[in-house]
Parts: C-alpha cells; sequence; structure tokens
C-alpha cells in the first residue's frame, strides 16, 4: 500500500502535482531573454555590429586626425628633447595617420565593446551576464592604465637607456617613424599586457583554474613574465623588460588576490 504525498511536499515547488520530485533550475542558469533565432539571423545581426564598430573608428580616427599635431608633440615628450628627422618625403604624414588610428581606436574601443555585449547578451546566462560589467569595466581601466604606466614609466626608461649609452659617440638624431613605431607598439603591447588580472577572473569564475592552482603555477608564471617581457618590448635593453615583467607578474598575483576575495 503506497502513501499519499503529504501537503506540504506537493505544495513545495521542486515537486510536481503526483508528489514526485522534480528539481528546479537554478534561476542564475537561466536565459532571461532567448529568442530564436536562425544562423542567417546571427550572421546578419554579426554584420551590422561589426559595421556599426568599423563607422566608430572611422569617425574617431579622422576627428584624432583633425588634431593629430598636439598628439604627436604629447608622444614626443618622453624622448626629452630629441630632434627628430623627417628622413624621407611623407614621412611625418604617414606618422601622422599611424597615430591617429591608434588614437581612433582607443577612442571607438567603449563603442565597440558596447556593440559586442549587444551581441553576446542573449546567449548568456543571468550568471554569466553578472561578470559582464566588472569584466568590461575591469578591462577598460586596467588597458588605459598599461598606456600610463608605458607612457610615463618603460618609454622615459628605454630612451633614457638607449640615449646614455651613445651619448659620448653619436649626436642624437632620431628618425620620426622609428621613434613612433617604437612608441606605440611600447604603449600597446603593455596595454594589452595590463589584461591579465581580467583573464584571471574569468577563468576562475568559469571553474577553470583556481587561485590555488594560480598560485602554484607561480615558477612557470615567472618565466612566461620574463618571456613576455622581451616580446612585447620593441627595445632591446634590460631594463625596459624588466619593468615590464615586474608589473605582469605584480597583477598576476594581484589577480589572484581578487580571486580569493571571490571566492574561488
Amino acid at each position: 500500500m503506497t502513501s499519499s504525498p503529504d501537503i506540504d511536499t506537493i505544495n513545495s515547488p521542486n515537486v510536481d502535482k503526483e508528489g514526485y520530485s522534480n528539481s528546479a533550475v537554478d534561476p542564475l542558469d537561466e536565459l532571461p531573454d532567448e529568442v530564436e533565432m536562425s544562423f542567417f539571423d546571427h550572421l546578419e545581426e554579426l554584420r551590422s555590429r561589426i559595421f556599426y564598430s568599423l563607422i566608430a573608428v572611422a569617425v574617431c580616427v579622422v576627428g584624432c586626425f583633425i588634431v593629430v599635431k598636439p598628439l604627436v608633440q604629447i608622444l614626443e615628450v618622453p624622448a626629452n628633447g630629441i630632434k627628430f628627422l623627417q628622413l624621407a618625403p611623407g614621412e611625418y604624414f604617414f606618422v601622422s595617420l599611424k597615430v591617429a588610428g591608434y588614437s581612433g581606436l582607443v577612442l571607438a574601443t567603449p563603442f565597440i565593446l558596447y556593440q559586442i555585449v549587444q551581441f553576446v547578451l542573449p546567449g548568456l546566462t543571468r550568471r554569466e551576464r553578472r561578470l559582464l560589467a566588472p569584466i568590461v569595466f575591469g578591462s577598460s581601466i586596467l588597458f588605459l592604465g598599461g598606456l600610463v604606466f608605458a607612457y610615463f614609466l618603460l618609454i622615459p626608461a628605454a630612451l633614457n637607456f638607449f640615449v646614455s649609452y651613445g651619448a659620448d659617440v653619436v649626436e642624437q638624431l632620431w628618425s620620426i617613424e622609428k621613434y613612433f613605431e617604437f612608441v606605440l607598439l611600447l604603449l600597446f603591447s603593455t596595454g594589452l599586457a595590463f589584461q591579465v588580472p581580467v583573464i584571471q577572473l574569468l577563468l576562475s569564475n568559469l571553474g577553470i583554474v583556481s587561485s590555488n592552482q594560480m598560485l602554484a603555477g607561480w615558477r612557470f608564471v615567472i618565466m612566461v613574465a620574463v618571456v613576455l617581457g622581451a616580446v612585447l618590448t620593441p627595445s632591446t635593453d634590460p631594463l625596459t623588460q624588466s619593468l615590464l615583467a615586474g608589473a605582469v607578474l605584480g597583477l598576476y598575483f594581484g589577480g589572484i588576490g581578487l580571486v580569493k576575495l571571490t571566492g574561488k
């Protein structure tokens, strides 16, 4: 003889009308805006997002090109009075295009991130959406922090090394194109290297790596930081490479602290 389920069991949200268990889905794992879209609809939306992003980049690049001379003067400050030469016709013009292009890309980044978020948002659960704002905000702040770190520390350190090394042998007259290739590459490589804590938080919240595992691999991380310092810096001086490697290590161990604060 089977006993009938009691009233409290029947009224439980995890039990169906027959009295059998029916485990409910965690609300954080649900898709709040689930919309059926075909493969071609996704492609069309992706095309429009890319198109809007390219328009934003083009507008920002044109705007930066209009005011490119002050931007060039700001980037020349770390050279500390070194004279620049135009070694070929149009060299400064192409340098202006590069500076405007990089600057416009930086200015358009918030709009590009918005387009990316809007594209992936419908496929994210509530739990995953909670990570979006901290990741996007943290990534933007760290990238700007990397630019500031490179501008005020890395670039002056590298330039001072090269100037002092050959000061009694050669006169310092630099090609403006080579200088800006060096500066722009160092700025953006440093900004990308500063994304380490964001990657750590993302991996930990996805359950791929825990803070203890990150801490256990500190020897490997030191080796990777040294390699990154050598690869990402366009100069070959040990001071610049050591500064960038030290910054990456500091960010990595800071990221471990943030991961521990989230309980992962």
